[in-house]
């Protein structure tokens, strides 16, 4: 989906970056901004993307190396999360997971930082070339230990639902296959935040949810995690195997296999 006008403006040191950037993402490289309402930004320090109008919020990026995420891997509690409990991480057990629906790749993050190995696939390439940026700029830091963490971390470009398809005809199984959808906003929490008003517009909503729960059934091996606002109905209508519930989420579970 592509609801808003984007194009692609660069840093002079970045130009060859862009041209090829803009090639293949089927964008306008542009230094006149007035026609467009998103910019993809390729700058030194990475790639951003970044809304145009008033009172429209900062650029979004990707950064493992710094900020909250970063925060997060150090001071964000280890086993006793909440998604760590949800996917069934305890003990010496860190399940393999198929993120399908990676988006920035916090959580896939978090995940592979606890010592799971990671497949990411996302299918919005705009959103692919974020998480890919952010990827490589963690690939090149002094921090050994964040690029082991990384290195758990493998990225695909791809539709979720066509590609759990393909691969579980193909015998292929995920001990743990963890959704988080786009969840239909009609009103004001959608503007909560930042990421949700840029992205939105991008990417759409995720009209195919409810098929997706059944595509991740099929490749899963032990369980699925869908990712829910607290308050939101069940993926088609299938009531878990159990929830776990925080202040403005919730985790529902379907086990397939005790891990």
């Amino acid at each position: 989906m592509m609801s808003e006008r984007l194009a692609i403006r660069a840093d002079a040191v970045c130009a060859e970056q862009a041209r090829q950037l803009a090639d293949q993402l089927s964008l306008p490289l542009v230094n006149d901004t007035s026609e467009f309402d998103l910019l993809l930004e390729v700058l030194p320090q990475g790639l951003q993307l970044q809304p145009l109008g008033k009172k429209v919020p900062g650029p979004t990026r990707v950064d493992f190396v710094s900020g909250s995420v970063a925060h997060r891997r150090q001071f964000g509690g280890g086993k006793g999360q909440m998604i760590a409990k949800a996917v069934g991480i305890k003990g010496g057990v860190r399940p393999e997971v198929l993120d399908a629906t990676a988006g920035l790749g916090k959580d896939a993050f978090v995940l592979a930082t606890l010592g799971c190995e990671v497949t990411l696939l996302e299918r919005a390439p705009v959103v692919h070339a974020l998480l890919a940026d952010g990827l490589w700029r963690a690939n090149q830091a002094d921090d050994m230990a964040l690029r082991e963490i990384t290195a758990r971390m493998q990225l695909v470009s791809a539709d979720s639902l066509s590609w759990m398809q393909a691969e579980a005809k193909c015998g292929k199984r995920f001990a743990v296959v963890y959704l988080d959808p786009m969840f239909p906003h009609n009103d004001k929490t959608a503007l909560v935040k930042k990421e949700m008003r840029t992205f939105r517009p991008v990417v759409g909503d995720d009209l195919d949810a409810d098929g997706l729960l059944a595509a991740a059934l099929q490749i899963a091996s032990h369980r699925v995690v869908v990712k829910r606002p607290r308050k939101a109905p069940f993926l088609a209508q299938q009531t878990p195997s159990f929830q776990l519930e925080g202040k403005s989420s919730r985790y529902d579970i379907y086990t397939l296999k005790k891990l």
